[in-house]
């Protein structure tokens, strides 16, 4: 059973895919949509064709906001995608995460109801079941980072019968998508980057391996620093994170006084994202500022964790001082 991340102090929403710098929802809940990209309800495997499917009118390169015409006569009752633009990076495997610009269209009106072109900052979805719209999860899979690819998603991939009202979408609208696959990450991802010294005796060690598998984290027997550390193993070359980002993860983290693992993504065979607003104060301010693709120690004293309420059967102790390897494989 894969346990919940212990570092989350408010529950986080799923991503979602309405509202994102679309002008055209503005006048609809303040141009931030709620709508879930999960399937209202499990959905049978769908046949995938090829067509029907709109034509792109402008913005025809890859990271360009694309014009979408409207749907042409009734659209499929299967899933129809297309790869516009063929890349040639990773392939997307289900249950990975991506990270990708996108545009989402009703076919019958050409209405925009999600767009994260404008607010320049791609989403980052997991292609699991209950995570995504059917439609995604069966129309990216298998794709390669640096494609292009446009899908009509049916009623029944997508929002299902319900439709979504906050995002103008009624349960017989045929979405159109077109989506710009920039990345990919599983749970072999890593770090990547330079590796920096660690040259502190008295603060703990990391393992530089970047094969996926959990880094070694060796705690020294001293006593633990009082103020934060946030220190890089590996310095990638992304963006710096800022405090209101979302990330996407791995780590492991144990307590100082007993080395004792207490959470992992690598024993759970699962990346975590978050935002972070949503953790505890040490990982917010340890992880601000720091480069996507590195790997971070951070070691988090009692009153930026957890201090004398840890989570209920977590194993954590009152007052510990906790310990972690984060790789920063993305951020949204």
């Amino acid at each position: 059973m894969r346990r919940r991340s212990l570092l989350i102090a408010v529950p986080a929403g799923l991503v979602t895919l309405a509202g994102c710098g679309d002008d055209d929802a503005a006048d609809s809940a303040e141009g931030n949509g709620s709508a879930s990209p999960s399937a209202p309800e499990a959905a049978p495997s769908p046949k995938i064709v090829d067509g029907p499917l709109p034509a792109i009118t402008a913005g025809t390169k890859f990271g360009e906001k694309p014009t979408v015409a409207k749907g042409s006569g009734d659209p499929s009752k299967d899933l129809a995608v297309k790869t516009v633009i063929a890349g040639g990076g990773k392939v997307v495997a289900e249950n990975d995460y991506i990270q990708a610009h996108y545009l989402g269209q009703i076919w019958d009106t050409a209405k925009v109801f999600a767009n994260s072109y404008d607010a320049k900052t791609t989403a980052l979805v997991q292609l699991a079941q209950g995570q995504i719209f059917e439609g995604w999860r069966y129309g990216l899979t298998g794709k390669k980072v640096g494609s292009r690819v446009e899908m009509a998603v049916p009623p029944t991939w997508g929002y299902g019968k319900e439709g979504n009202a906050q995002a103008g979408v009624k349960g017989t609208d045929t979405l159109v998508f077109v989506v710009d696959i920039k990345d990919t990450f599983s749970t072999k991802s890593s770090a990547k980057g330079t590796e920096v010294a660690q040259d502190n005796v008295d603060l703990p060690k990391v393992g530089t391996n970047t094969d996926g598998k959990a880094p070694s984290l060796e705690v020294p027997k001293t006593d633990p620093p009082k103020k934060l550390v946030a220190n890089y193993v590996i310095e990638g070359d992304g963006d710096e994170v800022t405090a209101e980002n979302t990330v996407l993860v791995q780590y492991k983290g144990v307590q100082w006084d007993t080395g004792k693992e207490f959470d992992s993504t690598y024993a759970n065979k699962q990346l975590v994202s978050f935002s972070l607003q949503q953790v505890v104060k040490g990982w917010s301010q340890g992880l601000t500022g720091k480069k996507v693709g590195s790997r971070v120690l951070i070691v988090i004293p009692p009153e930026l964790g957890y201090g004398d309420n840890p989570p209920q059967g977590s194993g954590i102790a009152k007052g510990a001082t906790l310990v972690f390897t984060v790789d920063l494989l993305a951020k949204m």
